[in-house]
Order: C-alpha cells, then sequence, then structure tokens
C-alpha cells in the first residue's frame, strides 16, 4: 500500500462512517421489533430478524476477510458498502417480515465485509507507531455504536417511523463511498489463486445451523427436538468438513498455520471470551432499568451510555500503550477491570443506586474498551500484507461467535431463574390471570399496573436475581480470558528509531 497517494484523513473518516453504520445494525433494530411486529404481524418470526444479519455477517467476515488478501482492500470494501446500502433501502421497503428477514440477510452479506477489511485497512495505511491510535479511534467507534445503537433504534421508532432505523444507513454510507473511492489509492499487486471454495461453503453451512441451533433452541423448540438436534448434528458434520477441507486448501479461508503463533492464537481465545461476557452487560442492563427502575425504551437505552463512555476511554488508552509496553501487560489490565465491572454487576439488586450501577458499567465498558483496539492488533502483529486481512477477519469472526454463543447461554440461565423465582413466588397468590412468566410481557405497563403491590415487587425481585445470576455466570468466560492473556507473551509494536530528517519534521 502505498499511504502517500491516499488522502489519510479521508480514508479514516470514511472507513470511520462504515465501522458506525455497520456494527450499530446489530443492535439498533432490537428497540423497534414490537412496532414492527404491529405492523408486519409475524411474531413468530421476531427471533430472524436479528438472526439473518448476524448469520450473513459472521459467515462472510472470514470469507471477506482472505478475499481481501488475494484481490484487495478496496474493491471488497465498497462491494460491501454497496450491498449494505443496497439491504437498508430493501429492509425499509419491506411489507411482510418475510421479505424484512430475506433483506436483513443481504445487509449482512455487506456487513460482513465492512469491520475487518477497515481494520485491515488502517495496519495497511499507518506504521506501527501511529497504528495503536487509530485502532483505538475505530475501536471507539465499534464500541459506541453497539451501545448507541438501542438508543438510536428507539428514538427514530417513537419519533419517526421504523423504516428509518433502516433509512439512516443512506447518508453515512454514501459519505463512506465517495470518500473511499476518491482517496483510497491501493497499490497492492494482486496474485491469481485458488478460491477455497470448499472451505467457504461449509464454513457458511455449519455457521447458519450452530446459529440457528442456538436461536431457537429452548424457545421455538425443545432442545431434544428433532429439528434442534438436526441443527447441531449439521453443524458439526458441516465444521468436520470445513476442517479437512482448511487443512487441505492451497489458500484455505481461515489458515490454522496462523494459530501456531501464540500471541495470535491466544489474542482470538480473549476475543472469544470477552465477546460472551460483554454481551450480557449490553443485552441485560436495559432489562435491569426499565424493569427494575422502570422507564421506557429510551430511556434505559441512555443508561447505557457510562459504559460507551469507558469503553470509549480504553479503546483509545489500549491503542496508545501498544507501543510502550507489551500487549500481554495492556491486556492485564484490561481483564482486572473487565472481571471487576462482571463481579459488580452479578451483585445488583432493587435496592442497588443508580450511581453504583454506573460506576459498575463505567468499570465493565473500560475493560472491554482495551480489548477492542490491542486485540485487534495483537491478532495481526508479526504477518504481512497478504495474511493480515485473514486475521483481522479471524479475530472478527470469533468476537461475533462469543457474543452469540454467550447470549443464547446466558440467555437461558437468566430465563429459567427468572421464571422459577417468578413462578415460587406467584404460587397461590392473588396474581392477575393471565400473567405469564416471560420478561417482556410481565413488565410490560399495562401488565404492571394490574399486579397487586406484593406481586409487583416479587417480580421485580425476580427479575433481578435472574439478572445477577446470569453476570454471575458471565464471570466463567472473563475469568478464561485472564487465563488467555497469560499465554500472550511479551510481543508488543516495534517503533523503528527515527532518522535525522523525521525527527526534525522533513
Amino acid at each position: 500500500m502505498n499511504a502517500q497517494k491516499s488522502n489519510i484523513k479521508l480514508v479514516v473518516a470514511g472507513l470511520l462512517l462504515g465501522i458506525l453504520m455497520s456494527s450499530m445494525d446489530n443492535t439498533i433494530v432490537a428497540t423497534a421489533m414490537y412496532t414492527i411486529v404491529k405492523d408486519l404481524g409475524g411474531f413468530d418470526q421476531i427471533v430472524w430478524v436479528t438472526s439473518a444479519y448476524m448469520v450473513a455477517v459472521m459467515a462472510g467476515t472470514p470469507i471477506f476477510g482472505k478475499l481481501s488478501d488475494m484481490y484487495g482492500r478496496k474493491r471488497f470494501y465498497i462491494f460491501g458498502l454497496v450491498v449494505f446500502l443496497a439491504g437498508s433501502i430493501l429492509c425499509g421497503m419491506a411489507d411482510t417480515m418475510l421479505q424484512l428477514i430475506i433483506f436483513r440477510a443481504i445487509q449482512g452479506i455487506g456487513g460482513g465485509a465492512l469491520m475487518p477489511i477497515a481494520f485491515t485497512i488502517v495496519f495497511d495505511l499507518f506504521p506501527p507507531e501511529k497504528r495503536g491510535k487509530m485502532t483505538g479511534l475505530l475501536g471507539a467507534v465499534f464500541g459506541t455504536s453497539s451501545i448507541m445503537g438501542p438508543l438510536l433504534g428507539a428514538f427514530i421508532t417513537d419519533n419517526i417511523g421504523w423504516e428509518w432505523i433502516f433509512y439512516v444507513n443512506l447518508p453515512i454510507g454514501i459519505v463512506s463511498l465517495i470518500f473511499i473511492l476518491i482517496a483510497y489509492k491501493e497499490t497492492l499487486s494482486h496474485v491469481k489463486q485458488k478460491i477455497d471454495w470448499i472451505g467457504a461453503a461449509t464454513l457458511v453451512g455449519a455457521v447458519i445451523c450452530l446459529m440457528f441451533g442456538l436461536e431457537l433452541g429452548g424457545k421455538t423448540y425443545a432442545w431434544d427436538s428433532p429439528q434442534i438436534i438436526s441443527l447441531f448434528a449439521g453443524f458439526l458434520v458441516l465444521f468436520i468438513i470445513f476442517l479437512i477441507a482448511e487443512f487441505k486448501a492451497a489458500e484455505p479461508i481461515i489458515s490454522f498455520k496462523m494459530f501456531r503463533k501464540r500471541l495470535f492464537a491466544s489474542s482470538n481465545a480473549v476475543a472469544l471470551c470477552y465477546g460472551a461476557a460483554f454481551i450480557v452487560a449490553t443485552v441485560y442492563i436495559p432489562i435491569f432499568v426499565s424493569g427494575v427502575y422502570g422507564g421506557t425504551a429510551t430511556n434505559s437505552g441512555m443508561i447505557l451510555m457510562p459504559m460507551m463512555i469507558g469503553s470509549v476511554f480504553g479503546s483509545q488508552i489500549g491503542g496508545l500503550l501498544t507501543t510502550k509496553t507489551s500487549f500481554r501487560n495492556i491486556m492485564i489490565f484490561s481483564v482486572i477491570c473487565f472481571i471487576g465491572g462482571i463481579f459488580s454487576l452479578s451483585t445488583i439488586s432493587p435496592e442497588t443506586p443508580r450511581t453504583m450501577l454506573t460506576l459498575y458499567m463505567i468499570l465493565t465498558g473500560v475493560g472491554v474498551g482495551f480489548s477492542f483496539s490491542v486485540l485487534s492488533m495483537a491478532s495481526i502483529h508479526n504477518f504481512d500484507i497478504r495474511q493480515r486481512g485473514a486475521a483481522t477477519s479471524t479475530n472478527s469472526f470469533l468476537r461475533s461467535l462469543g457474543m452469540t454463543v454467550g447470549i443464547t447461554i446466558f440467555g437461558i440461565i437468566q430465563r429459567n431463574v427468572f421464571t422459577d423465582r417468578l413462578a415460587a413466588g406467584m404460587a397461590g397468590s392473588s396474581a392477575p390471570e393471565g400473567v405469564s412468566f416471560d420478561a417482556d410481557s410481565t413488565f410490560s405497563p399495562d401488565m404492571m399496573d394490574q399486579m397487586p403491590p406484593a406481586v409487583r415487587e416479587h417480580a421485580i425481585s425476580s427479575l433481578a436475581e435472574s439478572i445477577a445470576q446470569a453476570f454471575m455466570w458471565a464471570l466463567v468466560p472473563a475469568v478464561l480470558a485472564l487465563l488467555f492473556i497469560l499465554f500472550m507473551g511479551n510481543e508488543r509494536v516495534e517503533v523503528k528509531p527515527k532518522t535525522t530528517k523525521q525527527a526534525r519534521g522533513q
């Protein structure tokens, strides 16, 4: 890459806008789903709206990362932007839930290209001493958008209309597209290589089976139902075929040779664990605020702001420290904050003051913020330009996989604890007929108004206890992350001494 020929400021602005747009779409739809269902129907298909996007992103991430190594970053980043914007337009025009699901999958195909390639372009353009600062900036945008998504989604849905949670992507994406088209000058020489089609197909199939098995199990179908067992069996078979194909392929989609490097392997294991633990805070803190403290969806989104600020701070500082000390030392401080935040959140109750909850969120946000920048740099460290796309995309893929598995497992724990506590407390009580042991319906304003004070108090207590239990179990991946961090070694970003001309600013 020839950074001198590119307009660096416009390229970075274009990448930041693309990351903002694609990562925000992971969460922005959640707060609008109730309104969407009222307009389009298809309540039983709600899960597919989010799953279709996430499946497409996860399946496409490692594939586009590898293709960008083979044929260049710019064309696939632009492809991702165009497909994402086309999917956004179609989503806003959807007349049925089935159409919305299909169009969300199209969005996801584009989103799978944007995040990993954006980070890779930064590594291509900037020298080691500047990568930390830039990666911290990209990581801060990622952390901000993932928390701002629910808040913005609630605001747009309440004040404009749910269609605009998709249309809002158009001005952002178009500006990003223009900046990259005119400002990014790529000089990577392309070498014709054989695409690993078997690996790509089996990876996509395995991810689809796993995610739908996790999403539908225990909700739409019982865990021991033929449908769920078949999905998990399909995942296992396709994943085994994928492993065999990758070991035999000349240019595998995911090169297992990369995992021979201790820093790469441990960084990706940490990303998996961080994703599994952090998603619990993102999902359940708004539920806690709405159900225990009371408030609207918009207000519950607002209370995530301290965690967002903490993650932005952590991401920026983490990126800057990569030239000062080893990746491991930075991540040890990160995981101490992260474990402390998750443990503190496991103690929340109806009596927890909002001030303390805010402090817990800041601590958690700072801890996870370091990972957004540091793990991306660590996973790509010492790889040449033709391996960086695959390295970055693997890290993004495993973080997303951790989030998916984490919210499924800890969601089951939270739901079971809540149902058991609620049922035990309401047995023989004067609860109104038709009260459901489901968080969404039990804590709707209409249902809460119907409850006698004692029943309402028990319902709130049950919800708080179930969420605290979910955070307690989330300590498992957080502690595992600490163990993996200890294996990262002492590698750090090495900065070459400045020449006399550079020191004078010439």
